[in-house]
């Protein structure tokens, strides 16, 4: 699982050390996309940012400034919109900036989001309340907050306080242990887990950047992909999910070898189960070394078993039942409402869950049959565990019923594994569409004027053009298998 540092892609301009006017405009628009995140979360408590009881000399810390509904909104508007946009150029620029650099910045802003309330969402204070509930004596799979209304933790709950624990049981220790920390404040809880979200952001961008070492280009191309890209930093970095402690050990599995890689995917698994997508690539890529792939096999299937059985087989029941589920920014919710004004309530569950996985199947089985498209610009050749991945999880996250946009997260970090820059610019249009559906992420906060990035955004904007956004990944994908099917042997790229 190493890169070959050697590899180039002959076929690309040649880069410069001066930047042009488009790449200033392009990190330009990337330095202001992350500049307006902060600037949300510094600003306090709004429809983007949920207030945090307890006392204010304890962080995070904000200017309780209370800017109003719509300019906290359109404030995540302009970050997703420069953020995208600005990425998709800079990918795409020839400009060579220090790849250092490009990490020291992007680490200091997650260290400096810590310190500053989270935004986007209110899962922060499920995270809270389920770590209270163990703290408690209480099983956060099996009890809901909604149980303790009373409680200052479990009572700040906003959406999802009649609803157990989805998550696995490292991220529920996880969560127990900040709770720890934090006692009666939610305040100081958030902020623990804060810490370690910063943590686990920092040290996937080091992972990568080392990953790469001996080739500037590449690490660049993963610092773009992951450490100073806006919209991670956007959704993961300020917006504390869960999903970046998954991406961590995933990302630290794909570098290792043996038993730590085993370990590692394991423990990525107890944290959030549909990571476990990601050791397709590692079992793929060593099926010729059956002794090596029974010890990552082993090793892994041993810790997750371990991790779940200590917490209880009911652990899963709330996975079962969100798998189940149809988030309303996905081409599914289409096929939901067809088949409900057909059948009746009910009745698409099952149709859609297999529909989903032939989709999966489908996509997964075009991307990876497009060998030329993975072997250029320096990136994993096809077949390595990294591009198997990200293969796997990028047909996933098109394919899944329920999807939010803090799930790419993990497929960005594949790819700035893998550099696969065709998949790249379909992940980037993904997030960017999928994230204005959830402007905000906050139901209860939104204007009664701006119902309509519900129910025209949400329910009907983002599903049509995610649907085309499919089609063309599926069309794509058949095209350059066939190309590279048919092209000669000494035209393929050297390995």
């Amino acid at each position: 699982m190493t890169r070959d540092a050697s590899v180039v892609d002959e076929r690309r301009s040649p880069a410069g050390d001066t930047p042009r006017g488009l790449d200033v405009a392009a990190f330009g628009a990337v330095g202001l996309s992350v500049a307006t995140t902060v600037l949300i979360g510094l600003l306090g408590p709004s429809a983007m940012v949920p207030r945090l009881p307890g006392p204010s000399w304890q962080p995070p810390y904000s200017l309780e400034a209370h800017p109003g509904a719509h300019l906290a909104i359109a404030l995540g508007a302009v970050a997703i919109v420069l953020g995208g946009l600005g990425l998709a150029a800079a990918l795409r620029s020839r400009w060579r900036p220090d790849p250092r650099r490009l990490l020291y910045a992007g680490c200091a802003v997650a260290g400096l989001l810590a310190f500053l309330p989270p935004s986007g969402s209110a899962d922060h204070l499920n995270y809270a309340a389920y770590g209270r509930l163990v703290t408690l004596g209480q099983d956060p799979y099996a009890i809901t907050p909604a149980a303790l209304p009373g409680d200052p933790v479990t009572g700040a709950v906003e959406e999802w306080a009649g609803v157990t624990s989805v998550y696995g049981p490292v991220a529920t220790a996880v969560q127990a242990l900040a709770s720890f920390v934090g006692g009666d404040s939610v305040r100081l809880t958030v902020f623990a887990m804060a810490v370690v979200n910063a943590a686990a952001f920092i040290g996937t961008a080091l992972l990568l950047h080392r990953f790469a070492r001996g080739n500037a280009d590449l690490q660049r191309r993963a610092a773009l992909l992951w450490t100073v890209n806006p919209l991670m930093i956007y959704h993961l970095a300020a917006g504390m999910h869960v999903d970046t402690l998954a991406i961590a050990c995933m990302v630290a599995a794909l570098t290792v070898r043996g038993a730590a890689s085993g370990l590692l995917l394991g423990v990525g698994i107890g944290v959030k189960l549909n990571a476990g997508l990601v050791a397709l690539g590692p079992a793929w890529e060593l099926r010729r070394s059956p002794g090596r792939l029974a010890v990552v096999a082993g090793t892994a299937t041993a810790t997750v078993v371990a991790i779940y059985a200590v917490a209880g087989p009911h652990v899963l029941d709330q996975v079962s039942a969100a798998s189940r589920k149809v988030s309303l920014a996905t081409p599914w919710q289409l096929v939901k409402v067809g088949l409900q004004s057909l059948f009746g309530p009910g009745a698409y569950s099952a149709w859609i869950q297999i529909g989903s996985l032939l989709l999966m199947a489908c996509l997964a089985w075009l991307v990876l049959r497009a060998p030329g498209s993975a072997g250029s610009a320096g990136s994993q050749p096809a077949g390595t565990a990294p591009a198997v991945a990200a293969a796997m999880v990028v047909a996933w996250l098109f394919a899944a019923p329920y999807a939010l946009p803090w799930y790419d997260g993990l497929a960005f970090a594949l790819l700035a594994l893998a550099s696969w820059p065709a998949l790249e610019a379909f992940m980037v249009a993904r997030v960017v569409v999928l994230s204005l559906g959830y402007l905000p992420a906050r139901e209860a906060l939104r204007p009664d004027d701006l119902l309509w990035t519900k129910t025209l955004l949400r329910e009907t904007v983002v599903p049509w053009t995610l649907l085309a956004l499919t089609a063309a990944l599926a069309w794509w994908a058949a095209r350059a298998g066939r190309r590279a099917r048919r092209r000669p042997a000494s035209a393929a790229p050297r390995p």
